[in-house]
């Protein structure tokens, strides 16, 4: 007569609670994945067996729910089973689905532990053995851009008379009104960022049929398109002569025809600007702007940024524009529940789980959300049930050993 089963069954059922209140301990951890105790039999060459231990305890990785945050740098994996990858000081590598992540005053991303997010940087493609890396997003001014492209609708009034002194311009001496039927200002960005304003201007012209002839599309109008710098001197390329037709629409140019020139000035590149002006029209209408844009801009400090779904880190800048900053990687595992619990969230591989499989965010490991974190898949619920059901095993196995005792005092008593 033995003790042993009782006692086997009191170490299980400790285990079991052991691993229920760590459950319920971290119901509010995010990225947390919640354990369960399984239980073997134990024989030893007997049909009566000799008690029970803990086989195993294995984690589940359903996906917790997605929660908001309000952080830019607040990361969830949705609808996938991939994991952050993440590195310590020291190269080791770890993997998690807590994507609480901060920055850093060097511009590295890490999580509240220090270990680096890693990804592939600005302008790298993964794949063909490029290795991920920590992830660094730079303070830097992102660098301006000169203008090279300008794209112009204009509504031009066909009940507009010729004007009565022909166009005429010159540094400090700009055109008078009486030159002209219609003006606006165009602003473009050298090499160096530097906004210079460009004036144009509109002017009807009579028709002729002496060269040159007017108009240039038989039964229509042409106007002259003049552009000056803001000092008044004429920019290269024009005037440019807008030919409609009887109905309204520009007939030339064509797209991609102009190109106006500037030369160079306090150390900024001459600039060529491609003008595109189609479906710019004459019709019974006011003169007015229907578009204006153009590709430059000047130079910009970070201001923030955000992840996308692909992983893709987007900084925005103060000269309203956007660029991506670096995307970051995700990896996924043959068996996840082969993979070794680290703490802090996090987990190593080992040879049960497989080599990890490295890419980027999308099919099945998942989507990339900002703002949100995804909590706990604790089932508390659930939990606490389990954790009336262990008391109870431990309970009775306790009672077995009580009733050895007592069956052990009745032969000592014989």
């Amino acid at each position: 007569m033995g003790f042993g089963q009782g006692v086997s069954g009191l170490n299980a059922a400790a285990s079991n609670l052991d691993v229920i209140g760590n459950n319920i301990a971290n119901a509010n951890t995010v990225g947390y994945k919640q354990s369960a105790a399984q239980f073997a039999d134990v024989y030893a060459g007997t049909k009566i067996g000799l008690g029970v231990r803990v086989n195993s305890v294995v984690q589940s990785f359903n996906q917790g729910n997605i929660e908001a945050s309000g952080r830019s740098l607040d990361v969830a994996i949705t609808n996938g089973n991939g994991f952050f990858r993440l590195t310590s000081p020291e190269g080791a590598v770890y993997y998690s689905r807590n994507g609480q992540f901060q920055r850093q005053e060097d511009g590295r991303i890490t999580n509240m532990q220090g270990l680096q997010v890693t990804g592939y940087p600005a302008g790298v493609a993964g794949g063909a053995g490029v290795q991920p890396q920590p992830l660094v997003i730079s303070n830097a001014q992102m660098e301006p851009r000169a203008t090279s492209s300008i794209t112009a609708k204009f509504q031009l009034d066909s009940r507009a008379t010729v004007p009565t002194q022909a166009f005429a311009s010159s540094a400090g001496s700009p055109p008078t009104s009486n030159m002209f039927n219609y003006s606006t200002a165009i602003n473009v960005y050298d090499s160096l960022g530097n906004k210079q304003q460009l004036m144009a201007y509109f002017a009807k012209v009579a028709d002729s049929a002496v060269a040159p002839v007017h108009p240039t599309v038989a039964g229509g109008t042409d106007w002259q398109m003049y552009v000056t710098d803001v000092n008044g001197n004429a920019v290269g390329g024009a005037p440019v002569t807008l030919a409609f037709d009887n109905a309204g629409a520009l007939q030339s140019p064509a797209a991609g025809a102009v190109t106006l020139t500037q030369p160079a000035v306090n150390g900024a590149q001459a600039m060529a600007m491609k003008l595109d002006l189609s479906g710019t029209t004459q019709f019974g209408a006011d003169n007015d702007v229907k578009q204006l844009s153009q590709n430059g801009y000047t130079s910009g400090s970070l201001l923030g940024f955000s992840v996308n779904g692909d992983g893709t880190i987007t900084g925005n800048y103060s000269n309203e524009q956007t660029k991506p900053l670096g995307q970051i990687v995700m990896a996924a595992f043959g068996n996840v529940e082969g993979l070794k619990p680290e703490g802090d969230n996090v987990w190593s591989a080992t040879g049960a789980s497989g080599q990890p499989l490295v890419g980027v965010a999308g099919g099945s490991m998942g989507t990339l959300r900002s703002n949100a974190v995804e909590a706990s898949n604790v089932d508390l619920s659930g939990q606490l049930v389990n954790l009336i059901v262990a008391q109870r095993n431990y309970q009775a196995n306790a009672q077995t050993i009580k009733a050895q005792d007592t069956v052990m005092q009745t032969l000592v008593n014989l």
